[in-house]
């Protein structure tokens, strides 16, 4: 047990006062005044000594917690270079934008840009994309989630969150889910980019059809209007491909990455992009710039982290199955409460009939033992993410947890 983290209540209270109430408090009810101490694998250990499997943590996790190569290699980067001058080539910088510019599409996505979360590489692309076009205007998807900084907050469609900023977020348009949209969007003005997730994350684990996307895709080309794909969440292999837009023949302008591009250990994201978006710095190469992008212990552990994705696509396939199948028996056995699941790769989804019966839920599986991620611009839907590293006893003891906890709830509700 680590032993600066025994004191839970303490741990809660410090948080309720000194961060924000509202997360802390909710933190305190799915532990149950537990904290977390350690983890390995798929399971973390709580303060109190319960472990829980963590299918939730929004798809950080997807080689598990602390996989020992990554660990490895960030204790060696933290050895040689705990981090960068910024006036000296980094090495570890290098050989990451090396290999993810070999990685997705060597042909056309060239150059690279790092960050340390999802929102910075998001903001990048933006702000490039305005740039190279001259157009202070963007598309995005109803019900995208792009993230909460200014810029990705404007590309975001969540009414509750825009609406105290709202004055000051940037000109964005949010499309319906229709072919020609696009078309119908770009014929009213000029946009700079067309900003999607192939699969929405919080937004409820939508999967936009691929007809539509290659549809709206060459109505952006055609408008000299760029096209970027926020795989952030979906993509490095969590939905199947590792990046969905370039498996789908989209030929995007840049494929965004995050979440578990540090191995789950370090924060880190990337901007992978075509030669053409990237001119802004090509020109002025400090056009824009983040003090800790490409820091030497993040960027150790994208590498160690790309090395695991190219040895274990035969893990992947196997968890993929199971995952739809026992999803898929909760809304066979509790049709009026379980509206629909579904699952693409490893990215699981449970839409229930009311916001309500999505909390108690999360509760429920919490009290046995597994941890859920609920979408937050779809509360009905709880997202089901297990670690590629998942056993098939934690896959079968997370399937018996759900299936349970939905029982209790169903139990409450129709009370």
């Amino acid at each position: 047990m680590t032993a600066h983290l025994d004191g839970a209540p303490t741990v809660l209270d410090s948080a309720r006062h000194h961060l924000v109430p509202g997360v802390a408090e909710r933190h305190r009810i799915i532990g149950a005044g537990a904290v977390e101490a350690t983890a390995n694998g798929a399971e973390v250990l709580l303060s109190n000594g319960r472990k829980v499997l963590d299918f939730g943590s929004y798809a950080v996790p997807l080689f598990g917690h602390r996989p020992p190569t990554v660990v490895e290699a960030v204790h060696r980067a933290l050895d040689e270079m705990p981090t960068s001058t910024r006036l000296l080539a980094n090495p570890y910088a290098a050989r990451l934008a090396t290999r993810l510019a070999q990685t997705l599409a060597p042909d056309r996505l060239t150059r690279v840009w790092l960050g340390l979360n999802g929102a910075d590489v998001v903001e990048a692309a933006l702000k490039l994309a305005i740039a190279r076009t001259g157009h202070a205007s963007a598309l995005a998807v109803e019900g995208g989630f792009h993230g909460k900084s200014m810029g990705a907050l404007a590309l975001t469609s969540d009414p509750e969150r825009r609406k105290p900023v709202q004055g000051f977020l940037g000109d964005v348009r949010h499309i319906p889910l229709e072919p020609d949209a696009v078309a119908r969007a770009l014929a009213e003005r000029p946009a700079a980019a067309l900003v999607f997730e192939p699969v929405q994350g919080e937004g409820g684990g939508r999967i936009l059809p691929p007809e539509v996307l290659r549809q709206w895709s060459a109505d952006a080309r055609a408008a000299g209007t760029f096209v970027i794909a926020d795989e952030i969440q979906c993509g490095l292999r969590r939905c199947g491909p590792m990046s969905v837009a370039v498996e789908a023949g989209l030929e995007p302008d840049a494929v965004l990455l995050g979440k578990p591009l540090g191995g789950g250990v370090m924060p880190l994201s990337a901007m992978v992009s075509t030669e053409d978006l990237y001119a802004p710095l090509l020109a002025d190469p400090y056009f824009h710039t983040a003090t800790f992008g490409g820091h030497p212990a993040s960027c150790a552990a994208g590498l160690a982290a790309l090395d695991l994705l190219d040895t274990m696509g035969d893990v992947f396939a196997a968890h993929e199955a199971p995952l739809g199948q026992w999803l898929g028996a909760l809304h066979e056995e509790f049709p009026d409460m379980v509206a629909e699941t579904r699952a693409v790769g490893l990215f699981g989804v449970l839409q229930f009939a009311t916001e309500a019966q999505a909390g108690l839920t999360i509760l429920e599986a919490g009290r046995r033992g597994l941890l859920l991620a609920q979408c937050l611009t779809a509360p009905t839907v709880l997202r089901v993410l297990p670690p590629v590293v998942t056993t098939q006893d934690q896959m079968k003891s997370a399937a018996k947890s759900l299936h349970a906890a939905c029982q209790a709830v169903a139990r409450r509700t129709s009370a």
